[in-house]
């Protein structure tokens, strides 16, 4: 299997996804902005097509796109998190321009793979100069989370004691949503827009079942995104008639499910953030 260059640029490339989806997906159920996360998903389709039908590379699209509409959602809530309100009617103005756009790429150029590719994920088909951004964003993802991780789980946990500590809650807020954004335009690449929120949401999901310990959380959480990534492309390399994104979720889906099914829970550690974020 890792004879086949597109098998190597897959796995490489969707590893690095994998642990910043995991990585980011911890705070987003954490700080139960899932909603925002859905909303991205939306947003990555509809930049994508803009940047496509504006004649520009799609991942400009993608990237700036959704970095840019997590910060202003994060901007315009309350303490840096994103108030549904404002979400929905932004989804719905997402979706008018995401219609437009794709009546606009379609009419006026004759690929329609592109557009599918965006939807559905296009992980085998990644270039070599494709594989290096994804890695190289995926892995700047990552620093990040690591770097505001504690300053972040002590907002999340109690966004008032945190304020009243010094730490700049909102200022958090609008760099971890912008986070999110840039994560679900590399999401996309490998599982596509329409299926995003399966990654940054089950190995998250599973993760909190499992435990309340934060560092043992984002290490479950990553941990699972990468054996879902794994496991989904070895499927679909095995069982050509299924796609990738569809393996990856899959498998994705199943390790949340299996988390309720069999809890392994630690005792609480919410209680201990403070001394945490100090550590």
């Amino acid at each position: 299997m890792l004879s086949h260059p597109f098998m190597v640029r897959a796995f490489e490339a969707g590893s690095v996804i994998a642990v910043a989806c995991g990585l980011i997906g911890y705070f987003v159920v954490l700080r139960a902005q899932v909603f925002a996360g859905d909303a991205l998903s939306h947003v990555a389709f509809t930049a994508a097509l803009a940047a496509l039908a504006a004649g520009l590379d799609l991942r400009l699209g993608l990237f700036a796109g959704c970095a840019l509409f997590g910060a202003a959602i994060a901007v315009i809530g309350p303490r840096g998190r994103a108030d549904d309100v404002v979400i929905g009617n932004a989804f719905a103005w997402i979706l008018g321009l995401g219609a437009l756009s794709l009546t606009l790429y379609t009419t006026s150029s004759s690929n329609g793979v592109a557009g599918v590719n965006v939807l559905f994920g296009s992980i085998f088909g990644l270039s070599r100069s494709q594989a290096g951004l994804a890695t190289a964003i995926g892995a700047g993802v990552v620093v990040a989370a690591v770097v505001i991780a504690p300053p972040l789980l002590f907002a999340s946990v109690d966004g008032s004691v945190a304020a009243a500590a010094g730490i700049p809650v909102r200022l958090l807020g609008v760099i971890f949503l912008a986070l999110v954004g840039v994560t679900a335009g590399e999401a996309t690449q490998a599982v596509g827009s329409l299926l995003l929120l399966g990654l940054l949401a089950g190995p998250a999901g599973a993760a909190h079942k499992l435990t309340d310990r934060p560092w043992l959380g984002l290490l479950l959480s990553a941990g699972q995104a990468v054996l879902s990534l794994w496991a989904g492309l070895i499927l679909s390399y095995n069982s050509p008639r299924l796609p990738p994104s569809f393996s990856i979720l899959a498998v994705s889906t199943g390790l949340y499910v299996l988390s309720h099914i069999r809890p392994i829970r630690v005792p609480k550690a919410h209680r201990n953030s403070v001394a945490f974020t100090r550590k």
